[in-house]
């Protein structure tokens, strides 16, 4: 939609006012026509559908052109008036002049006897209607201005109608050509890469950019981007921070809302400002910023830019929205896919300032290194499996002792410079338990050099960005410090993991875990079966029990009986 085509579509609409402007330079013409509107209430009446009763038409008069001109551009009518014969013009130069400075309002011709067919030209060249003014009554008069606007009226709904409904097949053609994309699609950058291009491809739009909000921060950052003037995104700063300027325009709004904001005058809306001298240099004009969010999981959002104002209609908002669900819900499908054909998890690692400081004094003091590599829950006892290397056991376990929350701890194995210790927390650590609660765990924890660190593990596709949250929610000591995707290994046809997290009850996987990071398999044993369910605190008779029925599923699986 041009930016010409939707001036033409503006109605002028004042429910308390009907404006005519009269271009007459016969004085005497001109006062008859003011006296027959006059003191009509009719006209008024008929045109509008509210209750004008009491209200006549205002009538403004000019005796040139270039006034009448002037009169139009600075305050528009509902309908001119037209003599053809004026001093500054003559014949149908006059309504050519007038519908150059505004196309859409209608035009009533005035003629002399003689010059009828002049009149009907000019119907022909865009007027609604001729009147001979020495054939000119109160009657024909008010009906011909009325039926003139109606019919200017029904002419823009008309075009208005056909400008949107091209419009919408234009976005229903887009939207088309996505789905094809997310069919034919393998990998999520490619799927938004192309969504980008498509819509840079259309000619009302400039500039397509999906962004998402970066783990750790409240800003949004670009991944991938398509059209004219695509460094404007580099030079911007967009938040989803509601208190933050940056965070109060089109696309935090739509994350924050889940819904779709339009921004159609990018030049005058005061929710562009932090970005407006940079957009309107690029030649961007309105905005639309869709969502991109299924089942309550937010992947990101869509920006498009369009070099008219107004680009985006409110019958394209829909259409906007489908194109959001589409592609979230393709995002999904890929994500689900590649979750089915490889091991791989999205790890996220954080510093913790205030947790274990015991442990963490120790090794800045004496340059030695903590690792915990297997966490186990068993009812409310977490049990923590690790080692310890550069530093004597003593000098461990004394500050293990100092320090708050675990109950014991003991060897399971030494060697020269390095043992494997085990660590017992009768009340779980609050934050490993929202960790847990938000579909998360904590897969290993280091203390080295004076600094305590952790890494999250999450399924791919769930919102990284909610868990950082919820971390920093449950202690404000917590730093982000990165995000990867890794591999946890080659699939195979058996995939021991699916048992253990699929075929045993959490009691059972407890017993089969512990007693592996206990030593209870190792030759000679590093822990007997009685020492395995103390710290599960269940009786030896339940350990055995859990552990049998464990290893009996397990080699099932493997053994495919």
């Amino acid at each position: 939609m041009s930016e010409t085509e939707l001036d033409e579509l503006e109605v002028v609409d004042d429910e308390e006012l009907l404006r005519i402007l009269l271009i007459e330079d016969n004085p005497g013409d001109a006062r008859l026509i003011e006296e027959m509107l006059r003191n009509t209430e009719e006209l008024a009446q008929r045109v509008s559908a509210s209750d004008l009763s009491g209200r006549t038409p205002t009538i403004a008069h000019t005796t040139r052109l270039e006034e009448g001109v002037a009169m139009l551009q600075s305050d528009p009518a509902d309908v001119v008036l037209l003599d053809l014969n004026l001093p500054d013009c003559q014949g149908l130069e006059s309504l050519e002049r007038v519908h150059e400075v505004q196309e859409a309002v209608p035009v009533v011709v005035l003629t002399g006897v003689r010059d009828q067919q002049v009149g009907v030209d000019a119907i022909q060249r865009g007027a609604q209607d001729f009147l001979v003014k020495d054939e000119v009554t109160r009657q024909l008069l008010v009906r011909t201005i009325y039926h003139a606007i109606e019919r200017a009226r029904q002419e823009r709904d008309r075009r208005r109608q056909r400008v949107q409904l091209e419009s919408f097949n234009q976005f229903n053609r887009i939207g088309h050509d996505i789905t094809h994309a997310v069919i034919t699609t393998e990998t999520r950058l490619e799927l938004e890469q192309r969504v980008c291009d498509r819509l840079a491809e259309a000619d009302a739009y400039r500039l397509a950019w999906i962004g998402e909000v970066n783990p750790g921060s409240d800003r949004i950052v670009s991944k991938v981007s398509a059209g004219v003037g695509e460094e404007y995104i580099e030079e911007i700063e967009i938040t989803v921070d509601e208190d933050d300027p940056a965070g109060q325009g089109p696309s935090g709004t739509a994350i924050r809302t889940g819904a779709v904001q339009v921004m159609n005058d990018i030049q005058s809306d005061p929710a562009f400002e932090p970005w407006r001298e940079a957009a309107i240099e690029r030649g961007y004009r309105s905005s639309a910023a869709i969502p991109i969010v299924h089942d309550n999981l937010v992947y990101g959002v869509l920006n498009v830019y369009a070099e008219t104002p107004r680009a985006f209609t409110k019958t394209e908002v829909p259409v906007l929205a489908r194109i959001g669900n589409v592609v979230a819900h393709a995002i999904t499908a890929i994500e689900r896919k590649d979750a089915l054909v490889s091991d791989s998890v999205v790890e996220l690692e954080f510093r913790v300032g205030e947790m274990a400081e015991p442990l963490i004094d120790l090794t800045a003091s004496n340059a030695c290194a903590i690792s915990i590599e297997q966490f186990i829950w068993s009812d409310e006892t977490l049990l923590a499996y690790g080692s310890a290397s550069a530093v004597s056991q003593e000098a461990f376990f004394g500050a293990v002792e100092e320090t708050d929350g675990i109950a014991e701890g003991r060897v399971l194995s030494a060697r020269r410079e390095e043992f494997e210790f085990e660590l017992l927390v009768p009340t779980a650590f609050s934050l490993f338990e929202t960790i847990a609660t938000h579909s998360g765990r904590v897969s290993s924890a280091t203390i080295e050099d004076g600094e305590f660190r952790f890494v999250v593990e999450l399924p791919r596709g769930r919102d990284t960005r909610q868990m950082i949250e919820r971390i920093r929610d449950e202690r404000d000591d917590v730093g982000y410090l990165a995000k990867r995707t890794t591999e946890r290994g080659d699939r195979s046809s058996i995939r021991p993991q699916s048992v253990l997290e699929e075929a045993l009850t959490e009691k059972q996987r407890a017993a089969l875990e512990t007693a592996y990071h206990a030593g209870y398999f190792d030759w000679p044993r590093e822990s007997t079966g009685e020492e395995v369910a103390e710290r599960l605190g269940i009786a030896p008779a339940t350990f055995n029990q859990h552990l049998r029925t464990a290893e009996r599923k397990f080699f099932d699986s493997v053994l495919g009986k």
